[in-house]
């Protein structure tokens, strides 16, 4: 096995070099020449003549000039080359608590309420491990440029990200990517297989009047499922050494399948399968002023628009799949209410959704040479259709939207407002609106940004009484949501200090109990958060960041969190006195107070409310870790949940850390990552 996972990997290599070497040796145009971005600018700033702009390279020169945009976003952004927080490489995001394996089920530790309105099929639990629209990356490059990251951690994980973009012709990039997340898991029947594709491209023609976005992007996600422990305080603590090996202990799903660690292998015999695919195209054509600047050696042609028209057209294609070919009769007549057919082999829950979406926009630039500043409005018609276990249906909504922006040319304002209402169709009477304002008072005294948001909100389809998952025995009449969001947030870059505060207020609340059950609370509750997050300087390379969460539930909402979410990095970041090394090294700690944590329903992939059992951790999460990088670069050696250490029944990291009932973190595991960016 080893041998052909060695064999795997030199080939991605062989073929990620192969590619660069075959790649246009020149995609710009002579040297010293000023050439506009796909933004129509140099260096993003419009109207900028600055001479960092493309030009053509020497080849045995290794710099590069890479930017990049996202589809909604009016500024630019640089790639992060930071080596200090491991959670920015990896798909599970520091806040965040997972079931045990990476690519299971995974839910915030934070309070944060759904506040988009409109169609949502409610399947979120999974969320954090795909590929979305608005996180996709459009790219502007000097030259062709390629990632290779790859991840090995204990007991088979493997995580592989490959990216590459590169500009066919000045005002023509595309990029593609490909992510695999494959983890066998330390305990039974929780095997992950994840798979992640996107190919994206952004053209701009010579004139500026007309741009193309382009994406299609697909997510194949299966994660097994074991129902959790059968007894986590008998197993985890049991006197049999042959249980200090996690795989063996019994657990309430997926039979005793064998463990297996074979790279290729996708079989999900007892899990959830979900199956999205996107394809997005986002055309803009431009009326305004054309203009140049003269240079003793060229002329620049520049545009300035004031009047923009914008046509996004979308195709959704997502299938969810609930599936058990061991399946245990009185399990699910225990938790779920459900009589399965004798003989019994299999029990198969199926949902799929097909969204076309066309929007139809107008732009107005009030300040033609500030692109930050416009108001756009626009109308969207969005065609619905849904195939369930019993039934098909299709549907409709129209909805119009408006917005607002203007970040202000001294980078003192920065102004968001937004406005959806859903007039007719599947989602009628939705609505949702928002502000954010953002101040710079001084450099010395930092940014201060306030907001409000409130959405009026159905259900999620799968509350729907026609949903395949929906397995009670009575049909609802659930109300729109309403949620409201109050924040502030203080940033002082100089101090290295950030606090921010959320004051939530929600009627209606929907929510699920026992595994299955769909509710919904009716009175107004709310909740209050607040966070602050701090470098402190130890030594002159010795730093402790520090990230604090107070949390606080009133009223008659059936939401649990902890009141205390804490995590510490103190850690030498430094070079050790050699020039082209930059390393991060030091300990991190991760701790959550007692609370009656969600438990987990497999068979929905959706965690809901218990409170029974108090999830209490003795330690904190504890890792070790050693990052670094030279030039291109880095790589990451961690060892974590040290905190699981103990001499019961002889040494072994086996104080396994619980995170929901029935679900618990692993044992002692060590990861290594390593991250190479090539330039052509």
């Amino acid at each position: 096995m080893l041998k052909n996972f060695s064999t795997y990997i030199l080939f991605l290599l062989l073929f990620a070099v192969a590619q660069q070497s075959s790649a246009q040796e020149e995609i710009l145009q002579g040297i010293g020449k000023k050439i506009r971005t796909v933004d129509g600018n140099s260096g993003g700033r419009t109207g900028s003549t600055g001479t960092d702009s493309l030009h053509r390279r020497n080849r045995n020169e290794d710099s590069i000039t890479i930017s990049f945009r996202y589809l909604d976003s009016t500024s630019t952004y640089k790639l992060d080359s930071s080596i200090s927080d491991f959670a920015k490489r990896f798909p599970i995001p520091a806040t965040h608590i997972f079931l045990g394996n990476t690519g299971n089920a995974a839910k915030s530790l934070l309070f944060s309420p759904q506040f988009s309105s409109g169609f949502n099929t409610g399947f979120n639990a999974f969320d954090i491990y795909t590929l979305k629209p608005e996180t996709v990356r459009f790219y502007n490059t000097t030259r062709p440029y390629t990632e290779l990251n790859y991840q090995l951690a204990s007991r088979a994980e493997q995580i592989i990200d490959l990216v590459h973009t590169q500009n066919l012709k000045p005002d023509w990039n595309v990029a593609f990517r490909y992510r695999l997340i494959n983890a066998p898991g330390f305990f039974k029947n929780q095997k992950t297989n994840h798979n992640n594709y996107l190919l994206n491209s952004l053209y701009a023609s010579k004139n500026r009047r007309y741009k193309n976005y382009f994406m299609l992007l697909g997510n194949k996600m299966q994660s097994s499922e074991n129902g959790g422990i059968i007894d986590t305080i008998d197993y985890l603590n049991h006197p049999n050494k042959a249980y200090n090996d996690r795989f063996n202990i019994p657990t309430k799903l997926g039979g005793d399948e064998a463990f297996s660690a074979n790279f290729f292998s996708t079989n999900i015999t007892t899990g959830n399968k979900y199956s999205l695919f996107t394809v997005l195209l986002r055309q803009q054509y431009d009326l305004g002023k054309k203009d140049s600047i003269v240079t003793d050696s060229t002329v620049i042609p520049l545009f300035f628009p004031r009047l923009r028209f914008e046509h996004t057209f979308s195709l959704e294609q997502n299938k969810y799949i609930y599936q058990d070919f061991l399946a245990d009769s009185l399990y699910y007549k225990t938790y779920y209410d459900t009589t399965l057919n004798k003989p019994v082999d299999t029990f198969l829950l199926r949902e799929t959704w097909k969204i076309i979406t066309n929007d139809f926009s107008i732009y107005q630039f009030p300040d033609a040479k500030n692109l930050n500043q416009f108001i756009k409005a626009g109308l969207t018609i969005q065609n619905l259709t849904g195939e369930f276990s019993s039934s098909k249906g299709n549907y409709y909504n129209l909805f119009g939207h408006a917005e607002y922006r203007n970040k202000t040319k001294n980078q003192q304002w920065d102004i968001e407002a937004n406005g959806k209402l859903y007039f007719t169709g599947f989602n009628s009477g939705d609505f949702e609106a928002s502000v954010s304002l953002q101040r710079l008072l001084g450099n010395k005294i930092g940014y201060l940004q306030v907001g409000f948001q409130n959405t009026n909100r159905s259900p999620s389809a799968i509350y729907d009484n026609r949903s395949s998952f929906h397995l009670m025995k009575v049909n609802n009449d659930f109300k729109k949501e309403n949620n409201t969001h109050l924040f502030a947030s203080y940033f002082l870059p100089s101090f290295k200090f950030r606090l921010t505060g959320h004051y939530y207020l929600f009627t209606n609340y929907t929510y699920i109990k026992n595994y299955y059950e769909l509710q919904q609370e009716s009175s107004l509750s709310n909740v209050l958060q607040i966070a602050i997050e701090k470098t402190i300087k130890l030594g002159k390379h010795w730093n402790w960041h520090a990230d604090i969460y107070f949390q606080q539930a009133i009223g008659n909402a059936p939401i649990n969190v902890p009141v205390i979410y804490t995590r510490n990095r103190i850690a030498y970041e430094g070079n050790l006195g050699f020039k082209n090394l930059d390393i991060a090294m030091g300990a991190e700690f991760k701790y959550r107070t007692a609370y009656k944590a969600d438990g987990y329903s497999p068979v929905l992939g959706q965690f809901f409310y218990q409170d029974s059992i108090t999830i209490s951790n003795q330690l904190p999460d504890i890792a070790a870790y050693v990052h670094f990088r030279i030039k291109p670069f880095k790589a990451y050696v961690r060892a974590e949940n040290l905190n699981t250490a103990r001499a019961a029944n002889g040494f072994g990291f086996t104080r396994n850390n619980l995170v929901a009932p029935g679900y618990a973190l692993p044992g002692l595991q060590i990861r290594v990552g390593v991250y190479w960016s090539f330039v052509n």
